[in-house]
């Protein structure tokens, strides 16, 4: 169970190193190595397949919304991933985290609340499958509650 479902980047294309600070909002698409510190908002383009990694040095001061996230550095805001979040040992958030998937390793630490959110589109498969299946299996198992008992009996005797 655990170690299968790994975040997998193909290719991280941004890394902020540890000396570096960005004062204002972040857009990314593809994957982003955060080493340093972001002052404003990380976000991702809706829909993407895009992977924000933060080291043990690395710290947000803002709301973080990407598919997928690896944290094992700070970040003080809310935590939205719409995919899934892995939180490592040293990871530390102040703020409420949204989740699809969570993968946290002891020692992690949130403050604040963690909401899991399915995602929408699972949610609209689940409601497209026809309930005329359903129906149908449930006529073809009826039976009497006193049938199934008398075949019960006749089990245990024989």
């Amino acid at each position: 169970m655990w170690g299968n479902n790994k975040i997998r980047s193909s290719k991280i294309e941004t890394l902020i190193g540890q000396s570096i600070e960005v004062d204002g909002d972040l857009n990314f698409n593809g994957g982003l190595h955060l080493d340093g510190k972001i002052k404003g908002n990380v976000t991702s383009e809706n829909g993407s397949n895009s992977v924000l990694v933060v080291s043990e040095q690395g710290e947000i001061s803002g709301d973080v919304n990407v598919p997928y996230a690896v944290i094992n550095g700070t970040i003080r805001g809310n935590v939205y991933a719409s995919e899934k979040l892995e939180l490592s040992h040293k990871a530390c958030i102040t703020g409420n985290v949204h989740y699809n998937m969570l993968e946290m390793a002891s020692g992690a630490s949130v403050n604040g609340n963690m909401l899991h959110e399915n995602k929408e589109r699972h949610l609209l498969e689940h409601h497209a499958k026809p309930l005329e299946k359903h129906e149908e299996n449930h006529e073809e198992k009826h039976e009497e509650p006193e049938q199934k008992l008398n075949d019960a009996a006749a089990m245990t005797k024989g």
